[in-house]
């Protein structure tokens, strides 16, 4: 596999033009490694490119995903595919009531043979992980998961032990059973870089679904038809090709303007904090990456807004009662906060 270069000097999003082809080719090669990717993880996964997107474009920005959908639309089937075409190891937890914080971090236990306590660790030790529906594990459990989202570490017995990288949270939820489950915490839930929803396919996808459905054993498509691309390396290393990526003055005053406009907006109750500008220009340098750009437009900010900040803001009973959507309500902000020009 060869190595992603990432020895590039940015320059201003105004010189875009005169860019040299030396200093823009790694960016276009990143771009056409994440096309062929997207291309693998699709002959499991039909009728979602845009979550499939979304997906690449939270990996890249070293985020967490919260992915949110009915049953049986392929949520844990994207995070086996993408963990099958990156080479990474990929763990899956079933939250349940009775899920302990142990049972995901790991603990100490006693060994006879070395007469010593010894660390098991838990499935958190991974790449990817699978948090399948996490809404449905009480508070105390759900906050295990809090030290590795945000410090990428597990502390057990005292002693701090190191995840791999790169590290991705993919959790699941449920949106149409509210019994026997237990909401996220606000502390937790901004630590998701984005909400992704995935809908249902179109009428087109679901015939290609049944159709290869129907060429498998039992009901589950096979990702051993998916070919390793990347590795964990190769990601670090996109990773960190975005922090030489150029940001604009105006694309750092354009996010920043965007996530305090929540914070007076009719109808929101609580808006977004600093990390949701953040997170911004985070996903929007990603998004730029795989579009094969070195530097970020007031676009990639825009597309970013519904996924990053949905869940980072809290609607007023009035607009909960009538329906409205925090995605509506984003989505008629970006379009009242004006974009600059660059």
């Amino acid at each position: 596999m060869e190595n992603i270069t990432t020895d590039t000097q940015p320059q201003d999003a105004t010189q875009a033009t005169t860019q040299p082809d030396s200093q823009q080719q790694p960016f276009s090669d990143a771009q056409a490694r994440l096309q062929q990717l997207k291309a693998e993880i699709q002959k499991v996964i039909v009728g979602q490119d845009a979550v499939i997107d979304d997906i690449l474009i939270c990996m890249l920005a070293a985020g967490h995903a919260l992915v949110e959908g009915v049953p049986g639309l392929g949520k844990t089937l994207l995070v086996r595919s993408l963990s099958q075409a990156l080479a990474g190891r990929f763990n899956r937890i079933q939250f349940t009531p009775d899920l302990m914080p142990t049972d995901i971090a790991g603990h100490a236990m006693f060994n006879r043979e070395q007469d010593d306590f010894v660390i098991r660790k838990g499935p958190v030790f991974c790449h990817f992980l699978l948090a399948d529906e996490i809404n449905r594990a009480p508070a105390k459990t759900q906050s295990a998961l809090l030290e590795a989202m945000q410090e990428q570490q597990v502390t057990i017995e005292g002693q701090s032990l190191s995840l791999p990288t790169p590290f991705m949270v993919m959790a699941t939820q449920n949106p149409l059973e509210h019994e026997g489950t237990y909401p996220l915490p606000e502390a937790q839930l901004d630590r998701f870089l984005m909400h992704i929803w995935i809908d249902y396919p179109d009428e087109k996808q679901e015939i290609e679904l049944s159709k290869r459905m129907a060429a498998n054993k039992g009901d589950q498509l096979n990702t051993q038809t998916i070919n390793e691309l990347m590795t964990p390396d190769d990601i670090s290393a996109l990773q960190t090709l975005l922090t030489r990526m150029e940001v604009d003055d105006s694309i750092h005053d354009y996010a920043v303007r965007l996530v305090r406009a929540t914070r007076d907006w009719h109808g929101i109750e609580v808006g977004a904090g600093p990390r949701g500008s953040l997170a911004l220009l985070r996903t929007a340098r990603a998004r730029a990456l795989t579009q094969g750009r070195y530097f970020v437009i007031p676009d990639d900010v825009k597309a970013m807004a519904v996924a990053v900040l949905r869940h980072r803001i809290r609607l007023s009973a009035e607009l909960e009662i009538e329906g409205i959507s925090p995605s509506q309500v984003i989505a008629e902000l970006v379009q009242s906060v004006e974009a600059p020009r660059v």
